[in-house]
């Protein structure tokens, strides 16, 4: 009795240890329930994080400035699935942030839809109409002012917040086109009540260049480097085993309260692995071109200039 009762205080000491040195990052996450925001769901799920040495304190955000405001004031240390219009907004402003990993490459799961009844089957039938994206620099922005570029079309541009959001202006009337990424309304285009009109897919230019990243606020950065490689590492991981799992199916079901089918659809039809590759913002030269010509800047951007925006601190090649 004596030793198991050493055993247990042994085991307990060394749980309180390993509790007491882990460190806590505070995350803002956009769009909870998308594929991708729930890569921080997998981690802590599956221990990754605690293994780590971290601790998350997670805020749930509706993206754009949502999620890049708090880290710019450093009372969040990193910024998930950022639109990279606004980081380099933001730094174009001298604000503290860095870009630690790429998120998101090319556009394919970004889509727009509109009621059947609206008789807008298509972009070149907006003109006129209201047309929703996210927030002011966000990967749905960026998409969709390169769709109207190429349409040569002429609608009204309106921030919807959300996706879940954005489907209820569009069921209600009050705005004519919506925007989504899966599962979202995938169920309503299957009933037929809802029909896309445009895929991000559309801009072939998008389709090499990183929409979305992943920011830390570079104060915290400096301060804590360890801790945020060790969060990059972890949240490798965590996509790896969401593409090579089977249980990863079931468990993103769970989380955006989909069906099964549905939650596979999302995965296999509209985020390839591939498109989600930490280690390299590729197009960047695109982008500050595009941020100027958007007005996302006041003057000309080079990469050069750029380049202290810039901290990736994932590596393939190294022990993940």
């Amino acid at each position: 009795m004596g030793n198991m009762l050493a055993l247990l205080l042994s085991l307990m000491a060394v749980t309180a240890a390993a509790t007491a040195s882990a460190e806590t990052l505070k995350v803002a996450v956009a769009q909870r329930g998308f594929w991708n925001s729930t890569f921080i769901d997998i981690g802590l799920k599956q221990g990754y994080f605690k293994e780590a040495g971290l601790d998350l304190e997670i805020l749930y955000t509706e993206g754009g400035a949502s999620t890049l405001t708090p880290v710019i004031a450093g009372s969040i240390d990193i910024a998930m699935t950022n639109g990279v219009l606004g980081v380099v907004a933001a730094y174009a402003k001298g604000m503290p942030v860095k870009i630690i990993s790429a998120e998101a490459t090319g556009a394919a799961e970004a889509f727009w839809y509109a009621r059947p009844e609206s008789g807008i089957k298509r972009l070149a039938d907006t003109t006129g109409k209201t047309v929703a994206f996210s927030s002011p620099g966000s990967s749905t922005n960026l998409i969709l002012l390169q769709l109207v570029n190429q349409t040569r079309v002429a609608p009204k541009l309106v921030a919807t917040g959300g996706a879940s959001g954005t489907l209820t202006q569009v069921m209600s009337g009050q705005i004519d086109v919506g925007w989504s990424v899966p599962p979202f309304v995938l169920q309503q285009l299957a009933d037929g009540r809802l029909l896309i009109i445009a895929r991000g897919s559309d801009v072939k230019a998008l389709a090499q260049q990183t929409i979305r990243v992943n920011v830390a606020n570079a104060n915290a950065l400096k301060e804590r480097r360890d801790a945020f490689v060790r969060f990059v590492r972890v949240l490798s991981r965590a996509i790896d085993w969401a593409y090579s799992d089977p249980a990863a199916i079931d468990n993103y079901a769970e989380i955006a309260k989909v069906p099964r089918a549905l939650a596979q659809q999302t995965r296999d039809e509209f985020f390839p692995k591939e498109a989600l590759q930490l280690a390299e913002v590729k197009g960047l030269d695109v982008t500050l071109k595009q941020a100027l010509e958007f007005k996302y800047i006041a003057a000309p951007m080079s990469i050069a200039d750029a380049q202290g925006m810039l901290d990736t601190l994932y590596r393939p090649d190294t022990k993940q």
